[in-house]
């Protein structure tokens, strides 16, 4: 498969969103590529429990070009020199790109596709806090310069995922899960007495501009953006000019499925968080029932099967707070979803 094509119309596949339970990159991915072989999508894993700089925030801090950051108590800062938080996290990532490389070379037939994940600028904006503490989503040259340094430091990320990967078609997700609070001003300050003033919508929209077209310069197939499902802002993400929206199923409105409908209508992607994994340990949704939450509003939305192919099912939220055993069989769970869509899709 050439590096810049969708995978074969109509065909409903599977991912997961990043985060996964443990400290052991090389099993963690071991399954995800076992559970997530083609036509799936495999990824490369997040693992948070392995402390400062693998969690997802410190992640994508570390690819900030000429923004170095540091942990304080009250978070990541930008600081004015690299220190040892930084590179913890960028050892880290760079550890997994290399066991990533391992596995797929020890491959006989490894999957066309692979995705990364990326906090977005607002949400990394949020997380990330100036010198005397507050957070850099106060300042609008702050929230300018992180766009712009995560921008710039997209595409020696891709260069070093493309290099493990050679020949995969590589998909972006982009994480923005205090989207919705950023632009409705609720996000606390660091004091938690106040919040900050919303961001205003033109912005948010030119960030995500900003960071989507480096990631197709560096040669990402396919960007989506990842937001909860309580006052998304599925238009900003569109307007974009993202590829497709991942968003979890259980509590959008029927504005919000119109909206989503005619996204897919005009050729983008819709992620699908409808594998509900709030409580672990509790028992996974029947697929059945899982694929009817999806068919049901499709239906009653006159799209067409033959849209279906517009679909990757996800869970809801990520998985690391499962154990590694519960995490696995939510994979296994999306593939079995995932066919039963098919079915419905081919007729």
């Amino acid at each position: 498969m050439a590096v810049s094509e969708r995978p074969a119309a109509g065909q409903v596949t599977a991912t997961a969103l990043g985060p996964w339970p443990g400290e052991d990159p090389v099993e963690a991915l071991r399954i995800i590529r076992g559970e997530l072989g083609s036509p799936h999508l495999p990824f490369l894993v997040e693992l948070p429990d392995r402390g400062v700089g693998s969690d997802a925030l410190g992640r994508t801090a570390s690819l900030l070009v000429e923004l170095p950051v540091d942990v304080q108590p009250f978070g990541w800062r930008l600081v004015d020199r690299p220190g040892k938080d930084l590179m913890r996290a960028t050892s880290a990532l760079s550890t997994d790109i290399n066991i990533l490389a391992d596995l797929i070379g020890a491959e006989d037939a490894p999957s066309s596709e692979l995705k990364v994940q990326l906090r977005g600028p607002h949400s990394l904006a949020a997380g990330l806090h100036l010198h005397n503490g507050e957070r850099a989503l106060i300042d609008y040259g702050a929230r300018r310069e992180i766009a712009a340094s995560l921008a710039a430091g997209v595409g020696d990320y891709l260069k070093r995922i493309a290099a493990a990967a050679p020949g995969t078609r590589l998909v972006v997700q982009i994480d923005e899960p205090d989207v919705a609070s950023v632009l409705a001003g609720t996000i606390p300050t660091s004091s938690g007495y106040r919040t900050l003033r919303s961001v205003p919508g033109q912005e948010i929209t030119e960030s995500w501009q900003l960071v989507i077209d480096a990631l197709r310069g560096a040669g990402a197939a396919e960007v989506v953006v990842a937001v909860p499902e309580v006052e998304a802002p599925f238009d900003r993400i569109l307007a974009a000019g993202a590829d497709g929206i991942a968003v979890p199923l259980r509590a959008l409105t029927s504005r919000q499925w119109e909206q989503l409908a005619g996204a897919v209508e005009a050729g983008k992607r819709l992620w699908a968080g409808a594998l509900d994994v709030t409580s672990p340990g509790v028992s996974l949704p029947r697929v059945s029932a899982v694929v009817e939450d999806i068919w049901r509003p499709w239906r009653q939305l006159g799209l067409p099967a033959s849209t279906l192919g517009a679909v990757r099912v996800t869970p809801s939220d990520g998985l690391e707070r499962h154990s590694p055993s519960s995490a696995t069989a939510v994979l296994a769970r999306l593939t079995q979803v995932a066919d039963g869509l098919n079915q419905h899709a081919l007729g």
